[in-house]
């Protein structure tokens, strides 16, 4: 992961010094070299703790010193990163907006005029303008998401619970989520299999299934597409052009776009702000905004002090609701696999939302606001820019447990290489050279086994690859040999040791699976042949691999 050094981004700080993206930078140590992350540095929401610096959310008199980082930041510090110091946020994270700071209103990267996006705003121009390699930021209504998508950069918003929120200053502890926010697809992922684990003392902590999808391709999905309808009701024409450019940039992929009922997402978005989450937030912060605190933001106070007035029997009607529209959602992803939304419906000047902070605000949470409070998973990318510069992107969303999923596809989305995740406990690696890669014949095989991508190699150049004759679909073998034999491309899968049987118990002569060695010297379970298919058959080793040879095929003489 590239990082800029500590002079680097301290003299990247003082030029952007017009753009109040930090209230605290430290004077961190270098990392112990050899280890993931040595020496990257990162920045942290200055609403979770970080070992040494204060924590303020975004309140000066609210500061306070933690004793420990929290174990995101934990996680991130023992893989070497170093963390630079606190990043800038709407006050107590409540906002969508970046300008409810009292140390300042974040600008949007591309132009200054206009929003950065909250709360995370800080941590997202960082990373935006290279501070730093990566961010952390908080996200419980679409904070990791907005921020991201107006700067152009990817913002991963995980299954709540997956990264502990231990050592957070809650928004609404329920709801929130440790997000991430960095340049591409592959960034995000090493960062979140890294700050992702279990914490018994965080009682919202919650481990990803072994079962869980880690791989998807746009090909085999059904993606639930926002209704025209109510496009033309809630977004700008601009907006309205621009989504519909990535649904089309979708369906080129493979993917199959079908409209959804939209109306139990947006109820969802909206009973955010009007029930017990309101409260919730008074419970986390409440006791100390009700009082005069030197630096509240008055539109920050206001919707906080505002809960004091709710009651125990206005929580349960807001859950009940909840509870129904729960429900009416479930028919919706019966119909889909995961859901693209638009991630703002309209661009807002920072002048704009200071004359009207509440509406404009609320304005942002309709692609948003439901998310956390249906347990999905998100990620958010950039896919095009406003004409008058802002970032534009969508936002990816699926069940909960769904994020490697999500992740895989944001990055077949932006033309990134395939995602190398690392196999789980208890499974098996198995390296496929023919039919069953990804979009071909039988790739459907492994999927239906919830087998998961890994990685694309290479074998060491001591292998055969031959077209079995008569094959349908048409097959290749492969075989050692000690001499002519070339580096065969293949891609490496894991799957359960039952699923492993399963797949195995199935593959007809002359295939079998053997061990296979790689071009690094490691060795992996894999398709060979037996010897005797070579006589006669054609030898298509020089295509370097099946996918080679059937593109070849494709080509006119």
């Amino acid at each position: 992961m590239e990082s800029p050094t500590l002079e680097q981004a301290r003299a990247r700080i003082a030029a952007d010094a017009g753009n109040p993206a930090w209230i605290h930078v430290a004077t961190p140590e270098n990392a112990v070299a050899g280890k993931p992350l040595s020496g990257v540095l990162f920045g942290v929401k200055d609403n979770i703790d970080v070992a040494g610096m204060p924590t303020t959310a975004a309140c000066p008199s609210f500061a306070y010193q933690p004793a420990e980082s929290a174990p995101a930041v934990q996680r991130l510090v023992d893989a070497g990163g170093v963390a630079l110091g606190k990043t800038n946020l709407d006050q107590f994270a409540t906002g969508l907006v970046g300008t409810r700071s009292p140390y300042g209103a974040c600008h949007n990267v591309f132009a200054p005029e206009y929003l950065s996006g909250g709360s995370s705003s800080g941590s997202a121009v960082a990373v935006a303008r290279g501070h730093v390699a990566f961010a952390l930021g908080t996200d419980t209504a679409g904070s990791g998401r907005v921020p991201a998508a107006l700067n152009g950069l990817v913002g991963y918003k995980p299954t709540k619970g997956l990264i502990s929120t231990r050592g957070v200053v809650p928004a609404c502890r329920s709801l929130d989520c440790v997000s991430v926010f960095a340049r591409t697809v592959h960034e995000a992922t090493e960062v979140a299999q890294i700050v992702r684990g279990y914490d018994e003392l965080d009682p919202f902590s919650r481990t990803m299934p072994a079962d869980a999808p880690q791989t998807r391709a746009w090909a085999d999905t059904v993606v639930g597409i926002v209704p025209s309808a109510y496009l033309q009701e809630t977004c700008s024409a601009e907006v309205t052009s621009l989504y519909g450019e990535s649904v089309e940039r979708i369906q080129a992929l493979g993917a199959k776009a079908v409209e959804i009922d939209f109306a139990p997402f947006a109820s969802v978005a909206r009973l955010l702000y009007e029930g017990p989450w309101v409260a919730e937030r008074y419970a986390g912060v409440g006791e100390f905004v009700a009082g005069e605190h030197e630096g509240l933001d008055p539109t920050v106070t206001a919707i906080i002090r505002g809960a004091r007035d709710l009651k125990a029997v206005d929580a349960f009607k807001s859950l009940y609701k909840l509870q129904e529209l729960e429900r009416s959602s479930a028919k919706e992803w019966a119909k889909m696999q995961m859901l693209l939304v638009p991630t703002i419906p309209a661009l807002y000047s920072i002048a704009e939302v200071m004359a009207e902070p509440v509406k404009l605000n609320s304005h942002y949470g309709i692609f948003n606001n439901f998310v956390n409070l249906l347990d999905l998973s998100a990620v958010t990318i950039s896919t095009g820019r406003f004409a008058v510069g802002p970032g534009f992107g969508v936002t990816l969303i699926a069940p909960a447990f769904h994020d490697d999923a999500l992740l895989s596809l944001a990055a077949e989305y932006l033309g990134e290489a395939p995602l190398p995740f690392a196999p789980r406990e208890g499974e098996v690696e198995l390296a496929v050279v023919g039919a069953h890669l990804r979009g071909l014949p039988l790739h459907h095989q492994l999927a239906e086994l919830n087998a998961r991508f890994v990685r694309t190699a290479r074998t060491a150049a001591c292998y055969k690859l031959i077209a079995l004759p008569g094959t349908v679909p048409p097959k290749p073998g492969m075989v050692r040999v000690k001499e002519d034999g070339g580096s065969i491309e293949l891609e490496v899968y894991a799957m359960s040791a039952a699923a492993f049987g399963d797949f195995v118990s199935k593959i007809p002569a002359p295939l079998g699976i053997g061990t296979v060695t790689l071009e690094d010297n490691s060795q992996v379970k894999c398709f060979l042949c037996e010897a005797l298919a070579l006589e006669g058959a054609q030898d298509i080793t020089r295509f370097g691999g099946w996918r080679g040879f059937v593109q070849s095929r494709r080509q006119p003489n």
